[in-house]
């Protein structure tokens, strides 16, 4: 999907008031979380490289918080291949 803010996609279906924002540049792709019910979220927390995220992966691998899920690479791939 795209907005003004750029190309997002829901990484709980179920859950619409977070998004997570998709770009490429600098040879990755960059993502960016944004909630509805944390305006913040967005200006305290900038892009992120997909190299960097999947460096975090390992600390959160016994956490409830499951990165794969929320940072999608294949997702983003595809979004970013179709402009939607």
């Amino acid at each position: 999907m795209k907005d003004n803010l750029g190309l997002y996609y829901h990484p709980f279906p179920e859950n619409k008031q977070v998004r997570v924002y998709v770009r490429e540049g600098e040879g990755t792709i960059w993502f960016r979380l944004w909630s509805r019910n944390d305006p913040d979220l967005w200006k305290e927390h900038g892009w992120v490289p997909y190299g960097a995220i999947k460096q975090a992966m390992a600390a959160y691998a016994k956490k409830d918080f499951d990165p794969k899920q929320v940072y999608d690479l294949e997702v983003a791939k595809m979004l970013l291949r179709t402009g939607t």
